[in-house]
């Protein structure tokens, strides 16, 4: 699971899931997104050519506002990578190696991850 230190917002369900919050499965889950290998692994299983996954997508957005992207430990990545998923083009084009390369290179240059806080 991510090693972020921080308390969960207040708002969030406390059952678990195999021992995890879903807040903690969906922050994982989220980061992992950032990850252009498994962004290809996504769109090859045919993924992204699931309404309820494009829904479960969308519904990830919450991890735009503030008291949430303060736990993301790549946060420019992370939130780049929800946006592009919300256009169809994109997760159609995230299987070819050319996307899922420039992708790659953009964030090896991108900002350090955030030190735990706590």
């Amino acid at each position: 699971m991510a090693e972020n230190n921080n308390t969960t917002p207040p708002d969030v369900p406390t059952e678990t899931y195999g021992g995890y919050s879903r807040f903690e499965l969906e922050l994982e889950f989220v980061q992992m997104l950032s990850n252009p290998a498994y962004l290809g692994h996504l769109a090859y299983n045919k993924y992204f050519d699931d309404p309820s996954f494009v829904a479960y997508l969308a519904y990830l957005q919450y991890w735009t506002r503030p008291e949430y992207v303060v736990f993301l430990d790549y946060p420019g990545p992370t939130l780049r990578v929800l946006e592009l998923l919300q256009v169809e083009q994109f997760r159609k084009d995230i299987i070819m190696p050319a996307v899922a390369g420039t992708l790659d290179q953009a964030w090896r240059h991108a900002e350090p991850a955030r030190e735990p806080q706590g």
